[in-house]
């Protein structure tokens, strides 16, 4: 995975060069410092080389191995945030402070309630072609920002509205579809999370001149709209727009199913697939 202009994030360097400083400090090889954290070789000299980002995991092994001190357990936020592409950092930031998360997906299921076979399948589509580090990459990155949906201090308030035609766009097999609803209802019994769907047969509605829009109000109680299409990201913070937002995104929940209704079409599309 590359930052776009086909480098690799700087933080991952600069984690890899203090990698590199505390294992030589600790007299240890690289094969030495793999086998004590019980990760390969390949892996460890790809991290000191900044070819590849330490995972979370990974970096409390190696605090531990190297007593480095939490400078390299200070790093990682950020080398976890260099794996989301440019576009969606800003969003990713705010959205890991937020209180509340209200989104319309006119299209497909949205990241934060895919399952790994889903968005494996939609990476796979991506084009141009991903190669197979970044797709592997990616799926890591999406699948563990899911962790949101159940964050507890703060608890998290999403609201999601699912045009029925995401439901109904074959993203892989039929299986994979089946799956896609069941993890879809479950993720809908969760006491911070509202799945509406907006039904096919609504003529027309207040969504329909844009695409997928997510408002936000951090910790701070800052409020800001993110707009997405064909992977590109706007951030809007102007009071009078992100209000407008929100006056249309209050119509759009009126107009769309309720969670209940929701979850028996969900149901529905399910055993029609």
């Amino acid at each position: 995975m590359t930052n776009g202009t086909g480098e690799r994030p700087a933080i991952w360097a600069g984690y890899g060069k203090l990698l590199k400083l505390f294992r030589e400090r600790a007299g240890l090889t690289q094969q030495q410092l793999a086998e004590a954290v019980g990760y390969s070789y390949e892996l460890v000299a790809s991290v000191e080389q900044g070819r590849r980002p330490a995972k979370n995991v990974f970096t409390e092994a190696v605090e531990d191995v190297l007593e480095a001190a939490g400078a390299l357990r200070t790093l990682q936020p950020q080398v976890e945030l260099a794996k989301f592409p440019e576009f969606f950092k800003d969003f990713a930031l705010l959205e890991a402070e937020a209180l509340s998360r209200f989104s319309y997906d006119p299209l497909l299921i949205p990241g934060l309630l895919q399952t790994e076979e889903y968005a494996r399948n939609l990476l796979g589509v991506y084009y141009p072609p991903l190669d197979d580090e970044t797709v592997e990459q990616s799926l890591a990155v999406r699948l563990r920002r899911q962790a949101l949906l159940k964050r507890e201090k703060p608890p998290l308030a999403l609201v999601f509205i699912l045009e029925e035609a995401a439901l109904r766009r074959m993203v892989g097999t039929a299986s994979t579809m089946k799956a896609q609803m069941a993890h879809l209802l479950t993720c809908g019994q969760l006491r911070n999370v509202a799945i509406q769907v907006m039904p096919t047969d609504l003529a027309a509605h207040a969504g329909l001149d844009g695409g997928t829009c997510v408002l936000l109000e951090t910790s701070a109680h800052r409020q800001a709209v993110y707009l997405e299409a064909h992977s590109v990201g706007t951030m809007v913070f102007d009071a009078d727009r992100v209000s407008q937002f929100s006056l249309r995104y209050g119509m759009l929940r009126t107009q769309a199913l309720g969670p209940v209704e929701s979850a028996h079409l969900i149901e529905r599309v399910a055993g029609e697939i």
